[in-house]
């Protein structure tokens, strides 16, 4: 797998990338992933590029005498990648390719340079997949010289090494770009494993159709389908094709990571069905400073003290009925909640009596930020909660009297809960060891966008 580093960067970067998808991603990868390449893939380049040279059959003596030729290293320099519109990536390179040649009564060192070129074509694999191969590729031959100075090689020899030389490289430089491919396809195809959210749930990508290729960006559309115990989350509405407009995100990043409202509502959507975001707060009787019990309910609602004259730790049920509302505006991000709230005694023998329920909205923050391949949430209340009584088994009551304590005991409890859980994030598209580098999130709207570098280890 070492030999997908290098060339095989580009296309395993391609992995995260621009289109339209329900629900799911717009990426798109500039022409700084391509400086980025080349920089890091020259070395593994050079590796793959180092093929084995038959023996050579000298006739030059009266005994034809087979001779071994060995390539010593292969030193890349120049080496260019660039965006092919409607069509993939050209690669070209100049390279130097320093041999051994083990003859009797010396052996002699020699240097040929060569211009690489080929045409790497992406398109959509049969299993929804990046799929790149090679189109054309052509090797240009420099004259071959001696670098040790031996006077003991005759011109005429050096020519039949030289035709020798040419014929094996122009075949194997070519096959060895071409298996390269192939063991990059196979790294391509880590994409549409499932990668986990939850315990009983997961996440899938896969392409939605050819990629679009420009002369500046290259991208692909990238559907997400979340599922829960084994079946799809499906939105109630039909999802809208997303669209990414073309100056969004940093000039100088290499890829622009779009993601739609849709995909955030499917996100939300799983998480309410799972009941992750549901809540039970319960009262310790002894604690300090524990506001949670019914002689502090019942200073403010009497009848809670009248049924229940010894003092009772309470518990407190949050479950979500309306699904959560994600709101997604210009350098906003915002997050609805409407849980229902059943405030409870413990009574005796474990039991629980319902005291009343209360109809609770609360608005949150929604501050996003990536690691390494995950994207990850931050939220905190904005402005009051609202409440309004569901239900009572102690009577009428004025919500106004109970607002402050239930502010108290369920504000801090629901931030830790939905930190905690938006804290260990959700995996974003991408193949095995690429990570996101430096990312900045924006929020616009209806969409967010990451603009990031890109780290692949080897």
């Amino acid at each position: 797998m070492a030999q997908a580093c290098g060339l095989g960067l580009l296309l395993a970067l391609l992995l995260p990338l621009v289109g339209a998808s329900m629900p799911g991603f717009v990426v798109r990868l500039n022409k700084a992933t391509l400086k980025y390449v080349t920089d890091v893939g020259k070395v593994p380049f050079q590796r793959v590029l180092k093929v084995t040279v038959p023996y050579f059959l000298d006739q030059s003596q009266q005994r034809i005498q087979p001779i071994r030729v060995q390539i010593l290293n292969v030193h890349v320099h120049n080496f260019q990648l660039n965006f092919v519109a409607d069509f993939g990536v050209h690669l070209s390179a100049e390279a130097n390719f320093n041999f051994r040649v083990l003859r009797v009564p010396e052996s002699v060192t020699l240097t040929m340079p060569v211009i690489l070129s080929a045409d790497v074509q992406v398109t959509q694999g049969p299993i929804q997949t990046p799929l790149v191969s090679i189109s054309d590729c052509n090797s240009t031959f420099g004259p071959i010289s001696i670098l040790d100075g031996s006077n003991n090689t005759s011109p005429k020899m050096l020519v039949h090494l030289q035709n020798h030389i040419e014929t094996v490289l122009n075949n194997k430089l070519c096959l060895a770009i071409s298996s390269l491919m192939q063991v990059i396809n196979v790294h391509f195809g880590t994409l549409i494993g499932l990668k986990p959210v939850g315990p009983e749930s997961q996440i899938r990508y896969t392409m939605v159709n050819a990629p679009t290729i420009t002369n500046d960006y290259i991208s692909l559309d990238i559907n997400a389908m979340l599922f829960l115990l084994g079946k799809p989350i499906v939105l109630p509405l039909d999802a809208t094709p997303f669209l990414l407009l073309e100056r969004v995100g940093a000039k100088d990043a290499m890829t622009t990571l779009g993601l739609s409202q849709d995909l955030f509502d499917s996100a939300i959507l799983l998480l309410q069905k799972a009941g992750s975001l549901n809540l039970e707060i319960t009262g310790k009787l002894h604690s300090v400073n524990n506001q949670l019990n019914t002689s502090v309910l019942g200073q403010l609602i009497p009848e809670v003290t009248h049924q229940f004259p010894q003092p009772m730790p309470l518990v407190l049920k949050a479950k979500l009925g309306a699904t959560p509302i994600a709101s997604l505006a210009h350098n906003n991000a915002t997050l609805q909640l409407q849980p229902l709230i059943e405030v409870l005694v413990a009574a005796s023998n474990s039991d629980f009596r319902s005291l009343f329920s209360l109809n609770v909205m609360v608005t949150l923050s929604l501050q996003l930020s990536v690691s390494k391949v995950k994207l990850q949430g931050a939220t905190k209340v904005l402005g009051d909660i609202g409440l309004t009584v569901a239900s009572s088994n102690v009577g009428s009551f004025d919500t106004r009297k109970v607002h402050a304590l239930v502010r108290n005991v369920f504000e801090k409890p629901l931030l830790d809960h939905l930190n905690a859980l938006l804290g260990l994030g959700i995996s974003l598209p991408s193949v095995a060891n690429l990570y996101y580098l430096a990312p900045r999130v924006l929020v616009h709207d209806g969409y967010a966008v990451i603009s990031s570098d890109l780290f692949y280890q080897c």
